[in-house]
């Protein structure tokens, strides 16, 4: 079986592939497709545009698409950036300034009230409608200071109590088992295990 998924973001493709790398599927990035332009990410909620997000690959494709919306939700910020956090500070921000930012905005704010969270909806869809759609959440506590080169994102400063480090320290593999992400996509693993099996093998 092949599985499109609607991803620009080259670390979200590799991330998704690993956690999903026991079914017998091969993954296609849509950016192989050629003429693809992504819908708008203009849903409210995170589940709103990873449904856009695979409907519309799906539907260009003409295969099963799987997609995901994620942010990370701070507190003492109200829950922003929300889903908004790949656009926070606009188009031309880098993953290291959304960091430095949110740490600016929380600077005397004690650990207490630095709680935060990574939320995942992830959808799943075929080329005629969507079929399935789950969320995942990772609870931790925003950093003082960015910590390790893993991950992508806001990683650096995402700390994981239980393991007392930030998600961008953690081996790839727990990552993958423990991550807002990949707490969604095991949801989605009976269905695609299903069709990975009355599929012809790509």
């Amino acid at each position: 079986m092949q599985l499109v998924l609607a991803t620009a973001n080259k670390g979200k493709f590799q991330e998704i592939a690993a956690i999903l790398s026991d079914l017998r599927i091969s993954f296609l990035s849509i950016d192989s497709f050629l003429g693809y332009v992504p819908p708008v990410e203009s849903g409210r909620t995170y589940a709103e545009n990873a449904s856009a997000k695979a409907r519309a690959a799906a539907r260009f494709a003409g295969m099963w698409a799987l997609a995901d919306d994620s942010g990370l939700e701070v507190d003492a910020l109200g829950g922003q950036p929300g889903p908004h956090s790949s656009r926070f500070l606009g188009p031309a921000a880098t993953d290291q300034d959304r960091n430095q930012r949110i740490l600016e905005l929380l600077e005397g704010i004690p650990v207490e009230r630095r709680t935060a969270s990574f939320q995942c909806a992830v959808a799943l869809a075929g080329p005629g409608r969507e079929l399935l759609l789950t969320h995942g959440v990772c609870e931790g506590v925003i950093a003082q200071v960015p910590a390790g080169v893993e991950g992508f994102g806001y990683d650096p400063i995402f700390l994981v109590p239980e393991h007392g480090v930030t998600m961008a320290s953690l081996p790839s593999d727990l990552k993958n088992r423990i991550s807002h992400r990949a707490r969604a996509i095991e949801k989605t693993k009976p269905l695609l295990q299903g069709l990975a099996f009355s599929l012809p093998a790509s």
